[in-house]
């Protein structure tokens, strides 16, 4: 009982202190290269932080139980919007920036209508899983090009301004920012799983119910990387990694988690409740996240998108409705 304390204890500070470094390392790794904070989140931090779920699938499929890479996936992809995006919009407001509004988050309501039509009669087959995969890269490397189009489109605008002769911008040490980058994931999700196995302990020890355990522990603990990194961002005001991390999280989940386990394993017969509850849930989130950030008030004369600490409420709210329901089903 005593070292289930301790590691809740040092877990939790571990995960505070290593979120801040994380961040620290992605955001030198994107003022190094010039790219934006946004890509650097949906790239390196969100498709980082899927990493568990990623060695959760392949071990499933690996064990003839494929079908859990989906509730794997899909459970966190609703963490990540409602739980995630909902508590940071708590502590500061979500700003969705354009390039999200008019491409990423369309793709990812795109990628949804897609996993609805692979995955709707409960079998996902090997040349699903290479459809899905496929995707994946073709959708990182446009991205990637993407993003080389508008640095370069940034580049000829600052010589047509003649910025160069401003002062230089601070360096930044690209060894630091990926050795803080690196270190801050391993231990993101290394202190995840110190809390979560103490607080595990301590819920038994107290006789709290497995199902209970389930439901609120486990489930919030797989995604406390995530959660962590979103919350250093936003109290640094890197509202893009935050944004950018869902984003990249969600895409991952949604491609390569469930892609990986049907190569390694085809998925056959999936729990109908998967089809029935998760998937609906999931692409009625990532569509009510697109709708409430859609621009509607003006701000120093530009339109924001975005939303504030009420639709991050709103946002929790649908989760805590999602546990309930998870409990009331699974009694």
């Amino acid at each position: 009982m005593i070292l289930a304390i301790v590691a809740i204890v040092v877990g939790l500070v571990l995960l505070v202190w290593s979120a801040d470094r994380f961040v620290d390392g992605a955001v030198g790794v994107a003022q190094f290269f010039g790219m934006s904070t946004f890509l650097i989140g949906m790239i390196i931090v969100g498709f980082g932080t899927s990493a568990p779920e990623m060695v959760v699938s392949v071990l499933s499929a690996m064990n003839n139980s494929p079908q859990l890479a989906l509730g794997n996936a899909y459970g966190s992809n609703i963490a990540n919007i409602a739980l995630i995006l909902g508590t940071t919009a708590l502590i500061a407001p979500v700003v969705v920036k354009k390039q999200a509004m008019k491409r990423d988050i369309p793709i990812l309501i795109s990628l949804m209508a897609l996993t609805f039509f692979l995955v709707k009669d409960g079998n996902v087959s090997l040349i699903d899983g290479v459809i899905l995969l496929l995707a994946f890269v073709v959708i990182t490397a446009f991205n990637i090009s993407m993003e080389l189009h508008e640095k370069r489109k940034r580049k000829k605008a600052k010589q047509a301004d003649n910025e160069e002769e401003n002062a230089p911008a601070e360096k930044v040490s690209i060894v630091k920012s990926f050795a803080w980058l690196l270190v801050g994931l391993v231990l993101l999700i290394v202190s995840s799983r110190m809390l979560v196995w103490g607080a595990v302990y301590t819920a038994q020890a107290l006789g709290v119910s497995d199902l209970l355990i389930g439901l609120t522990i486990v489930a919030i603990g797989t995604s406390l990387p995530e959660l962590a990194s979103s919350i250093a961002a936003a109290r640094r005001g890197e509202n893009d990694l935050a944004v950018g991390n869902v984003i990249g999280s969600n895409i991952f989940n949604t491609l390569v988690v469930v892609g990986l386990a049907s190569v390694i394993a085809p998925i056959k017969a999936a729990d109908p409740e998967v089809m029935s509850r998760d998937v609906p849930i999931m692409i009625a989130l990532t569509l009510l996240l697109f709708f409430i950030c859609i621009p509607f008030k003006k701000k120093n004369g530009k339109r924001v998108s975005g939303f504030g600490r009420i639709g991050g409420a709103l946002f929790l709210s649908l989760y805590i409705a999602y546990l309930v329901l998870l409990g009331i089903q699974a009694v």
